[in-house]
Protein backbone atom coordinates (compact mmCIF):
# COMPACT_ATOMS: atom_id res chain seq x y z
CA UNK A 1 0.00 0.00 0.00
CA UNK A 2 1.16 3.19 -1.04
CA UNK A 3 0.93 6.12 1.72
CA UNK A 4 1.57 10.14 1.79
CA UNK A 5 5.84 10.86 1.47
CA UNK A 6 7.76 12.15 4.17
CA UNK A 7 9.77 15.19 3.82
CA UNK A 8 13.52 15.08 4.45
CA UNK A 9 12.84 16.98 7.71
CA UNK A 10 10.22 14.45 8.99
CA UNK A 11 12.36 11.73 7.80
CA UNK A 12 15.47 13.14 9.64
CA UNK A 13 13.77 13.36 12.88
CA UNK A 14 12.51 9.64 12.83
CA UNK A 15 15.74 8.52 12.40
CA UNK A 16 17.00 10.67 15.41
CA UNK A 17 16.69 9.66 18.91
CA UNK A 18 13.26 11.31 19.26
CA UNK A 19 10.45 9.66 21.31
CA UNK A 20 6.85 9.55 19.51
CA UNK A 21 3.69 9.48 20.88
CA UNK A 22 1.03 6.89 19.21
CA UNK A 23 -2.49 7.49 19.71
CA UNK A 24 -4.96 4.74 18.88
CA UNK A 25 -9.30 4.47 19.14
CA UNK A 26 -10.28 2.61 22.39
CA UNK A 27 -13.35 0.27 21.87
CA UNK A 28 -15.97 3.40 23.73
CA UNK A 29 -14.15 6.03 20.82
CA UNK A 30 -12.21 8.02 23.33
CA UNK A 31 -8.30 8.08 22.47
CA UNK A 32 -5.58 5.64 23.91
CA UNK A 33 -1.89 7.26 23.79
CA UNK A 34 1.00 5.65 24.75
CA UNK A 35 5.17 7.02 24.29
CA UNK A 36 7.46 4.77 21.96
CA UNK A 37 10.23 4.10 20.10
CA UNK A 38 10.58 4.35 16.30
CA UNK A 39 12.47 3.82 13.12
CA UNK A 40 11.26 4.25 9.79
CA UNK A 41 11.38 1.76 6.43
CA UNK A 42 11.04 4.53 3.63
CA UNK A 43 7.94 6.51 4.28
CA UNK A 44 6.39 4.15 7.07
CA UNK A 45 7.00 4.73 10.67
CA UNK A 46 7.36 1.39 12.59
CA UNK A 47 7.14 0.48 16.46
CA UNK A 48 7.41 -2.72 18.82
CA UNK A 49 4.21 -3.15 20.92
CA UNK A 50 3.29 -6.67 23.10
CA UNK A 51 0.49 -8.26 21.34
CA UNK A 52 -1.52 -8.09 25.25
CA UNK A 53 -1.33 -3.96 25.11
CA UNK A 54 -3.92 -1.83 24.81
CA UNK A 55 -2.89 0.06 21.51
CA UNK A 56 -2.09 -3.88 19.57
CA UNK A 57 -5.92 -4.76 20.70
CA UNK A 58 -7.10 -0.87 19.80
CA UNK A 59 -5.30 -1.24 16.24
CA UNK A 60 -6.85 -4.46 15.59
CA UNK A 61 -10.14 -3.12 15.83
CA UNK A 62 -9.35 -0.25 14.13
CA UNK A 63 -5.96 0.44 12.22
CA UNK A 64 -6.11 4.35 12.51
CA UNK A 65 -3.45 5.82 14.16
CA UNK A 66 -1.93 9.02 14.94
CA UNK A 67 1.54 9.51 15.38
CA UNK A 68 3.15 12.77 16.51
CA UNK A 69 7.30 13.39 16.84
CA UNK A 70 9.04 16.24 18.10
CA UNK A 71 12.59 16.98 17.31
CA UNK A 72 14.59 16.89 20.91
CA UNK A 73 16.89 19.14 19.06
CA UNK A 74 14.72 21.79 17.74
CA UNK A 75 11.52 21.46 20.15
CA UNK A 76 9.90 24.21 17.89
CA UNK A 77 9.92 21.39 15.08
CA UNK A 78 7.28 18.82 15.18
CA UNK A 79 5.73 16.32 12.47
CA UNK A 80 1.91 14.19 13.27
CA UNK A 81 1.14 11.04 10.79
CA UNK A 82 -2.10 10.00 10.99
CA UNK A 83 -2.53 6.69 8.69
CA UNK A 84 -3.14 3.83 8.99
CA UNK A 85 -1.43 0.44 11.13
CA UNK A 86 -0.92 -3.00 10.09
CA UNK A 87 0.17 -5.58 12.69
CA UNK A 88 3.06 -8.39 11.69
CA UNK A 89 4.53 -10.74 14.59
CA UNK A 90 7.86 -10.30 15.30
CA UNK A 91 8.68 -13.85 16.81
CA UNK A 92 12.44 -13.21 16.68
CA UNK A 93 12.24 -9.74 18.40
CA UNK A 94 14.25 -8.04 15.70
CA UNK A 95 12.80 -4.71 15.92
CA UNK A 96 12.24 -4.83 19.57
CA UNK A 97 16.25 -5.50 19.71
CA UNK A 98 16.64 -3.06 16.68
CA UNK A 99 15.13 -0.30 18.36
CA UNK A 100 17.08 -1.02 21.86
CA UNK A 101 19.90 -0.68 19.87
CA UNK A 102 19.60 2.83 18.71
CA UNK A 103 17.98 4.40 22.13
CA UNK A 104 19.93 2.82 24.67
CA UNK A 105 22.84 0.83 22.75
CA UNK A 106 22.14 -2.72 24.25
CA UNK A 107 19.70 -5.54 23.28
CA UNK A 108 16.23 -5.15 25.63
CA UNK A 109 15.77 -7.77 28.34
CA UNK A 110 14.30 -11.30 27.94
CA UNK A 111 10.51 -11.12 27.95
CA UNK A 112 9.49 -14.65 28.13
CA UNK A 113 5.61 -16.40 27.03
CA UNK A 114 5.35 -12.30 25.23
CA UNK A 115 4.43 -12.26 21.43
CA UNK A 116 6.10 -9.32 20.17
CA UNK A 117 4.32 -7.15 17.28
CA UNK A 118 6.05 -4.65 14.26
CA UNK A 119 3.04 -1.92 13.76
CA UNK A 120 3.90 -0.55 10.57
CA UNK A 121 1.92 3.23 10.21
CA UNK A 122 1.25 3.70 6.61
CA UNK A 123 1.01 7.51 6.36
CA UNK A 124 -1.87 9.22 4.78
CA UNK A 125 -1.44 12.56 5.51
CA UNK A 126 1.90 14.07 7.15
CA UNK A 127 1.87 17.80 8.85
CA UNK A 128 4.90 19.20 10.20
CA UNK A 129 5.60 22.75 12.42
CA UNK A 130 7.86 24.67 12.66
CA UNK A 131 8.54 27.64 14.67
Amino acid sequence: MQGAELTDAARRVLDGKNFASVATVNPDGGPQSSVVWITRDGDNVLFSTAAHRQKAHNLVRDPRISVSIFDIENPYYSVEIRGRAELIEDTDRTLSKQLSQKYLGQDPPSEPGVLRLIVRVIPEKVTEFAA
